[in-house]
């Protein structure tokens, strides 16, 4: 008998998953080579554009993102010819920086610039080498697009007239999570004690969450708290638990309760 292969998340799963994660739909969504403007590798990715950002999965079934980028204060795309692979190369300019993007070849790396101008800018740029269909799918994005900002307004105006808290309105992941494990969020508190001291990360199951912390006191302490998923709150695993609206609010949590001791680590690109 030939050897059952181990089941694989079908992709329907793996889509539901990362739309629950994320809460932004889902504009265009390929491998792209990924450079940070201090760093001197690439790195490649699949990539997703949801709303306006940017989420990068090590691996293409990963329900998970492991990182993440905001594109919505973008001043410009530039394109760079294509190298000697025929690669599709064009760099995105930020207002924190620059980050260089490599597509698989030219009619991806066309498709990439323009929908990320699209949902920018809120125009479908003016590329007459586009294909009919391709323009649809455009103009698709940017009515998606345009709706979705007029609902995420609504909803905040209408969070603030009940002076609900701001934080309780987000859909994206505080900027302290990473998709790791124990040991390594333990490894990036160690290595980096300058990003800041507290992480976000994946529980052990898929569906719940945990935060890494590392103290300076006498020496430095390593802490580890459970954060369980339950409906639209979340639950810390404190003696007295605490219950919070969104996984921002779980960050603030820490960090107001011990006077800004703690911070959310972030790496600095």
């Amino acid at each position: 008998e030939q050897p059952k292969e181990s089941p694989q998340p079908a992709p329907r799963q793996i889509f539901q998953e990362r739309q629950r994660i994320t809460g932004l739909p889902l504009y265009f969504q390929d491998y792209l080579s990924v450079r940070h403007s201090r760093c001197k590798e690439f790195r490649v990715y699949w990539t997703e554009l949801r709303g306006t950002m940017l989420f990068f999965y090590d691996d293409k079934k990963a329900p998970m993102y492991s990182q993440k980028l905001d594109i919505s204060a973008l001043t410009s795309a530039t394109n760079v010819y294509p190298d000697e692979n025929g690669s599709a190369h064009f760099i995105l300019m930020l207002s924190n920086g620059e980050l260089e993007l490599k597509a698989n070849d030219s009619e991806s790396g066309k498709e990439w610039k323009c929908f990320i101008l699209t949902v920018t800018k809120l125009s479908v740029p003016p590329d007459e080498s586009l294909l009919p269909g391709q323009l649809t799918r455009m103009h698709e994005v940017l009515e998606k697009e345009k709706k979705r900002r007029i609902t995420r307004n609504d909803c905040s105006s209408t969070s603030l007239n009940r002076k609900s808290p701001p934080s309780s309105t987000l859909t994206t992941m505080p900027v302290c999570f990473y998709a790791v494990s124990r040991q390594e969020a333990t490894e990036m508190l160690e290595k980096n004690p300058s990003c800041g001291n507290l992480i976000l990360r994946p529980g052990r199951d898929s569906k719940n969450y945990a935060i890494t912390i590392r103290h300076e006191l006498d020496a430095p302490h390593l802490k580890h708290y459970k954060v369980m998923s339950k409906g639209t709150s979340y639950i810390i695993e404190l003696e007295r638990q605490v219950t919070l609206p969104s996984l921002q609010d779980v960050v603030n949590y820490f960090v107001t309760q011990t006077r800004g001791k703690l911070k959310p680590f972030v790496i600095r690109t």
